[in-house]
């Protein structure tokens, strides 16, 4: 169980034109209703200050970035309500991320699986470390499909081969095989990784902040999803977390110590090809 009195997310500001937004949700930084209230306000602050340029999005937990959306069920409204957007609030989240006039660099260490690797997908840019990164889309492997964007950035960033092998493996990619593939910009020695990121955040937090919006503004004409593609991807996933084998996978993984044991939380994938076989759950519709 995350701490109650922990807040989500601690917002560092290294410059009026430079801020760091951390994660720091322990122990596993689990995407939950809170984590989308704390994305929600940090967005207000960004889209109303008027000298912020640039946010870094990093974690406090050396082994977790963002580790996946919570399966006990913890999630407040972000199914249900609505966002300034007009969009579902975990929609509303990601679209407004990549609109909003601030460049969003995600400086990955750990795990980033499903509904976090569509945050940082969300963001402008990815920066991983080498040696201690795990990105993936596992939700094949619990009976569900990404929901969040995921199957709508992925094929522009990797091509459809690639989005293909990311998704129906529901298995991790490492640093090295996401930068190769376009998963991430770049993937670092962890050692370089803070100074390249922060020297890059400097760099554009010094420019003028209304040449940065502008071209932003024109690469998101460009390359950006349709709302209403993302839309069907959503509604999509949530007629699927009601499916019976969904349902039956994520008691599963649940009983097997996701989200309560820390070996587990950090290799579950790798157990996800073995499901079907132990619980008979195989030919799931």
């Amino acid at each position: 169980m995350a701490n109650p009195n922990t807040t989500p997310i601690r917002v560092i500001e290294e410059s009026a034109g430079y801020w760091r937004a951390v994660f720091d949700y322990p122990p596993f930084n689990v995407v939950d209703g809170d984590v989308f209230q704390a994305l929600q306000d940090l967005l207000v602050r960004m889209e109303t200050a008027e000298t912020l340029r640039v946010v870094v999005f990093e974690s406090a937990l050396p082994d977790f970035y963002l580790s996946h959306f919570d399966l006990t069920g913890k999630l407040g409204n972000v199914m249900t309500g609505l966002g300034p957007s007009g969009l579902p609030i975990l929609m509303d989240t990601f679209v407004r991320l990549t609109k909003v006039p601030v460049v969003s660099l995600a400086r990955v260490r750990g795990s980033v699986r499903g509904v976090s690797s569509e945050f940082v997908l969300a963001c402008d840019m990815r920066f991983a470390s080498r040696e201690n990164t795990k990105l993936g889309h596992p939700e094949l492997g619990v009976g569900l499909h990404p929901g969040g964007g995921g199957t709508e950035r992925l094929p522009h960033l990797v091509g459809r081969g690639r989005a293909l092998e990311i998704v129906l493996s529901a298995n991790d990619f490492d640093g090295d095989t996401a930068e190769r593939y376009g998963y991430v910009n770049r993937s670092l020695p962890d050692a370089e990784l803070d100074g390249f990121v922060d020297a890059l955040a400097r760099r554009i937090a010094s420019f003028d902040r209304p040449a940065l919006a502008a071209a932003k503004h024109l690469v998101n004409e460009v390359s950006l999803p349709s709302a209403d593609r993302l839309l069907a991807s959503f509604t999509s996933f949530g007629r699927a977390l009601g499916w019976p084998a969904a349902q039956n996978r994520i008691r599963a993984v649940l009983e097997r110590g996701l989200q309560r044991d820390a070996d587990f939380e950090k290799d579950w994938p790798e157990t996800l090809g073995t499901l079907g076989e132990r619980d008979n759950m195989g030919g799931s519709r």
